[in-house]
């Protein structure tokens, strides 16, 4: 059955689920959420009201949220690179650090982004303290968490690896990483470096100047 894919090439956790299907050579079909495809956002509508992407749709069976698209295509088309350890005492780690990226990283990082979407005499400049606040916290963590091995979790590029490309990306776009961590940096150009993740970020790479911030002329 044809793996439909519902999202937004430009979109964090699209690219998450992207890296996954890009390491495996996992075929599927793009059903793009924008004006120019209403078609896609009805069938979307359809699938889940919420309204959240990616979703994934195959045959009878549709999956939601990044990280259980990854979990589904692990289970269900499995390829040479597994993103979740067979060892589950490894697993629980990719799990916790797939959890981090997203709750700690990605969230605040959305926080910072939808508050500059706000319109005039809105501002919340507290709750972008806050978002910022957290984003510093989160830098200091990793920097120690990360030092001494290749990988969000040891020597293989797992589910934290997908959760953190584009965590970190948009992040450091929207509240730079500090040079002091070099760690957290370095770990950071890895990913760019990695051609399922370089793959995702050259296809989104049109949609920058819809970035609210203002996309750095960089990466």
């Amino acid at each position: 059955m044809t793996l439909e894919l519902y999202g937004h090439p430009f979109s964090s956790y699209c690219q998450k689920a992207l890296i996954a299907f890009y390491e495996n050579d996992i075929p599927f079909e793009w059903r793009l959420l924008s004006p120019d495809h209403p078609e896609n956002g009805a069938a979307f509508a359809a699938l889940w009201p919420i309204g959240k992407f990616p979703v994934l749709a195959e045959g009878g069976r549709r999956v939601m949220e990044a990280t259980v698209i990854i979990e589904y295509l692990g289970l269900h088309h499995p390829g040479p690179v597994r993103l979740i350890p067979d060892d589950l005492k490894v697993a629980l780690k990719v799990w916790m650090m797939d959890r981090i990226f997203d709750n700690y990283v990605t969230t605040p990082q959305g926080r910072l982004v939808s508050e500059a979407l706000r319109p005039p005499g809105m501002a919340d400049p507290y709750g972008a303290a806050q978002a910022k606040a957290l984003l510093d916290t989160a830098y200091r963590w990793l920097e120690g968490e990360l030092k001494g091995h290749e990988w969000a979790v040891g020597d293989d590029f797992t589910l934290a690896d997908c959760s953190a490309a584009p965590a970190l990306f948009y992040a450091d776009w929207t509240h730079p990483i500090g040079d002091e961590f070099t760690t957290l940096k370095a770990y950071r150009q890895r990913l760019l470096a990695r051609p399922s993740f370089a793959r995702a970020v050259d296809e989104a790479r049109q949609y920058r100047p819809l970035f609210p911030l203002g996309a750095p002329d960089r990466d």
